[in-house]
């Protein structure tokens, strides 16, 4: 009786450390597998999107696809995680662009035969190139963006995550112009018709709607206000936000007032008031400037001298450089009556951003890339951080419009937009500190997504 009882004990001790060692070893082993995971960037300066300062002389720890931690740099090395150093780099987050559209340009032609998933994917991988890590695709897309936003996401289709309005609602003859390959855009001509085609879009998720509110110059017809008044009232019934293309101070009265969530370009007509700038900050509207797409209309006619800039060069689509340096393209623009109107529309624009941010409005960086040939994919949104800085927004605080502020407007804040533990690894590297010149956000080294190194960016060497 006592052998058996002996031999019971015996055989269950055996079986409990059996077991407290297949934990130890499985214990162990992820562990180990964890450092091997691991990744510690360096001691570099990081500006972490929040608008607050700088931090130098730091380390980023990432396991896998999320910051663990940002602390001061060590001198210690630790054993098991791969060792990047970055000394004398700084680090940023993806930059979010919430106003571009993709897929309608190949070479100089817009066209919607142009909208295919090869040409979609181009375009992205050119966008991330830049360190764009998502962008809004205003309202000129097909109904198959939805399946290729679901496989932007899932991480099946490299490049820039997509964002979208998917098929917009513009205006019989009318804005949107069919020209620009933009013809599969909704085009109501009653609230009851608008109504209607916000269900059909609905369906289908949208990020946001977008709605065309202008006459551009006076060439088209503009979207009576019964119709905007009854897309946006459908589409807040299917609690999905409507963002507004316009240009006009009196039309982005009416649009606030009729219930519009985002402002898709400037104001540019006149210098807004104090009653819009009270009604946008009650309404919490947010304000996308597009400032570089007022710069893009007129700026060829001279010759900037960045355009024979490599970061510049590299984000055309094939024939563009030569297009918008040859004699007949810069006379064209010159003579073009618009051209002193889009001058005087930047400078308005300009100071319509300071008086919006002084305001405390919400603001968000947008460009139109994509929209035209002269809108440049990728070299738009680090223009258009340049352009923010001289309306009078602080570097900082440009840096938080291009990164932080887009994440909240795509509701995707909770991973992106932010250098903070528990994020994604989401990041540019740069050569040299925008802190001390804007322009320096094109001194792209590396762009890393979800932890891993995705682009040397868009210089090739």
């Amino acid at each position: 009786m006592i052998t058996q009882l002996t031999t019971h004990s015996t055989m269950k001790n055996f079986f409990f450390t059996s077991k407290r060692l297949i934990l130890l070893l499985f214990f162990l082993s992820s562990n180990y597998i964890a450092q091997a995971q691991q990744k510690l960037f360096q001691d570099v300066t990081i500006l972490d999107g929040t608008g607050k300062p700088a931090k130098e002389h730091q380390d980023i720890l990432v396991l896998n696809d999320k910051i663990i931690s940002i602390s001061a740099a060590s001198a210690k090395t630790p054993k098991g995680i791969t060792i990047i150093n970055l000394k004398g780099k700084t680090i940023m987050p993806l930059i979010i662009d919430t106003h571009a559209h993709l897929g309608l340009l190949k070479d100089t032609v817009m066209a919607s035969k142009n909208f295919t998933k090869e040409n979609i994917a181009k375009h992205l991988l050119r966008f991330q190139d830049y360190g764009i890590g998502s962008l809004l695709s205003m309202g000129t897309d097909h109904q198959e963006i939805f399946n290729f936003r679901e496989d932007s996401r899932s991480g099946k289709l490299a490049g820039a995550a997509i964002y979208t309005a998917g098929i917009g609602f513009g205006v019989k003859d009318g804005a949107p112009p069919v020209s620009f390959g933009m013809d599969k855009v909704n085009r109501p001509q009653t609230p009851e018709e608008a109504s209607q085609q916000v269900k059909e879009i609905a369906a289908f998720k949208p990020d946001v709607i977008k709605i065309w509110v202008d006459d551009f110059f006076g060439k088209f017809p503009k979207m009576k206000p019964e119709i905007y008044k009854a897309i946006i009232d459908e589409a807040h019934k299917n609690n999905i936000r409507v963002s507004t293309h316009l240009y006009y101070l009196e039309d982005a009265r009416q649009l606030v007032n009729s219930g519009v969530d985002i402002i898709a370009h400037s104001i540019r007509d006149q210098e807004v008031d104090e009653s819009l700038l009270a009604l946008m900050k009650k309404n919490k509207v947010t304000y996308i400037p597009t400032l570089s797409l007022d710069e893009f209309a007129y700026i060829y006619e001279g010759n900037p001298e960045w355009t024979n800039d490599p970061f510049f060069k590299a984000s055309l689509e094939p024939l563009v450089f030569e297009m918008i340096n040859s004699p007949a393209y810069k006379a064209k623009v010159k003579k073009n009556p618009s051209t002193p109107k889009e001058k005087l529309a930047l400078e308005t624009a300009l100071i319509n951003l300071k008086k919006i941010f002084d305001a405390g409005i919400s603001i968000t960086l947008g460009t139109d890339a994509g929209a035209q040939p002269i809108r440049a994919m990728g070299f738009s949104e680090h223009m258009e951080m340049e352009l923010m800085v001289k309306a009078g927004i602080p570097v900082l605080e440009t840096i938080k419009i291009a990164t932080e502020n887009g994440a909240v407007l795509l509701k995707s804040e909770k991973e992106n937009g932010t250098l903070q533990a528990g994020k994604k690894a989401n990041f540019i590297v740069l050569e040299k500190n925008p802190v001390e010149d804007i322009t320096n956000t094109r001194t792209i080294k590396e762009v890393w997504k979800n932890g891993i190194k995705v682009s040397n960016g868009p210089i090739k060497k």
